[in-house]
Order: structure tokens, then C-alpha cells, then sequence
């Protein structure tokens, strides 16, 4: 097991967001938490970096107890965040970018990043201001990878993208999942977390109400309506 998340409350303020949230993820495999706006599923990616440090349970990294640590030393650990804002710095150029989070022992290096986003490539010395919506996240993500994670934690990624961009993105996360990447992907479209993802948790209300396999998520209309609005 990669990634295992148990028992999490987490407040803010006097508001019981997370209310005993359970989930893990096993190597190589992508997890969609899905659930309506304010279900308490970016607390649960914030709770699990520190963010949002929950009151009370664990967050396990490869059986490490992470619980208690600052964001930036869950990052140093191994899980890598990649926000809905996806956090470019828009002075600097798109290799700036990513050289500046470059580990020198990292799996993945700056090279590695171009290479495997061909697009991003022709845009090594463009300002990230310039950038679309979609070079952005592309971006984001490369980012994330140079610190050498073995958890990626993605939050809206299809996010104000246009659906041919959208399908590249896709096409990255199963390149990064084949080569063995742990992902929990929180997403609204629900089509792109049922073609990638593995498993599916839905949270209702800061509570695990579903967790299954994506096929049997598909059957299952009366579930989406009820908990997500819509019909898979």
C-alpha cells in the first residue's frame, strides 16, 4: 500500500469538515475521490499534505506515520500536490518553473519533464502568465514530478479546460500511472475519473459514502444521481 489515509477530522474553525475519512491507494494505481461541491474532498488532499492539519487520525506513507508534519515536509517525504490553481509563477519561464523544484536524485528531471510533454516542450521560454489553461497544468504536473514523489495528489485537473486538452491530460495520467505513479485524482467530470481511475471513493457531507471499483460505479445510476447529480 502506497498511500493510506485513516480515521481523518479535520475542522475549520468550529465546522466538522472531514468526519472520520478513510482511503488509501496501492502503487501504480489512480483513485478518483468524487463528490458534490463542499463534500470535504480538497480537505481531504489539504488534510493529507498538512494544509489543513486534521484534530484527529493518520496519513501513512509506505507505512511512514506523516501525520503532524509541515506541507513542506509531507513534499519532502514523497507526495507531491498539484492544486486547482495549479500555482505558476508567472514571471518565470516554463522551465524556470520546474528546474527551480529539481531534485537532483529525482526519478524524473527537468529533461524528462519536456520530453514526456512534448507540447510544454516549444515553451520552455515562455513566461507562465503566457501560457494556456492547459500548458499550465501540463506544467503543474511536470512539476510535481521533479521532486521525485511516489503519491501524486491532483485536484481538478479538467478544471476550465477545453476537452481536446483535457484528453491530453488524461493521456498523461496514464502514462504517469503505467509507469508505476500512485495518484488520488479529486475530480467533477465524472466521465474522466471513471475512464482513468481504478478505484472511486465518493465523500457526502466529510463521510466516505462509496468506495468501489469504477465498473460498478457505472451500473450504478441511482448512487451517482444521489451523491454526485448526475447520471454515469
Amino acid at each position: 500500500m502506497s498511500l493510506e489515509i485513516i480515521n481523518l477530522h479535520t475542522y475549520y474553525g468550529l465546522v466538522h469538515i472531514l468526519q472520520g475519512v478513510n482511503l488509501y491507494v496501492n502503487e501504480g494505481e489512480v483513485v478518483s475521490v468524487l463528490g458534490r461541491n463542499g463534500a470535504g474532498k480538497t480537505t481531504t488532499i489539504k488534510s493529507i499534505m498538512g494544509i489543513a492539519p486534521p484534530s484527529e487520525g493518520k496519513v501513512l506513507l509506505k507505512g511512514k506515520d506523516l501525520s503532524g508534519l509541515e506541507p513542506h515536509e509531507v513534499a519532502q517525504n514523497g507526495i507531491s500536490y498539484v492544486p486547482a490553481s495549479r500555482g505558476i509563477f508567472s514571471s518565470l519561464t516554463a522551465y524556470e518553473n520546474v528546474k527551480i523544484f529539481e531534485k537532483k536524485d529525482s526519478k524524473w528531471l527537468s529533461e524528462d519533464v519536456f520530453k514526456m510533454f512534448p507540447r510544454l516542450e516549444t515553451m520552455k521560454k515562455r513566461k507562465g502568465n503566457t501560457l494556456s489553461g492547459g500548458e499550465q497544468q501540463m506544467l503543474a504536473i511536470g512539476r510535481a514530478l521533479v521532486i521525485n514523489p511516489s503519491v501524486i495528489l491532483l485536484d481538478e485537473p479538467s478544471q476550465g479546460l477545453a476537452p481536446m486538452i483535457v484528453d491530453l491530460v488524461i493521456d498523461m495520467l496514464i502514462k504517469l500511472k503505467n509507469e508505476g505513479m500512485s495518484i488520488i485524482l479529486i475530480e467533477q467530470n465524472l466521465q474522466m475519473a471513471l475512464d482513468i481511475a481504478d478505484r472511486v471513493y465518493i465523500l457526502d457531507q466529510g463521510q466516505v459514502v462509496y468506495n468501489g471499483k469504477c465498473e460498478e460505479l457505472r451500473d450504478n445510476k441511482e448512487l451517482t444521481i444521489s451523491f454526485l447529480g448526475v447520471s454515469s
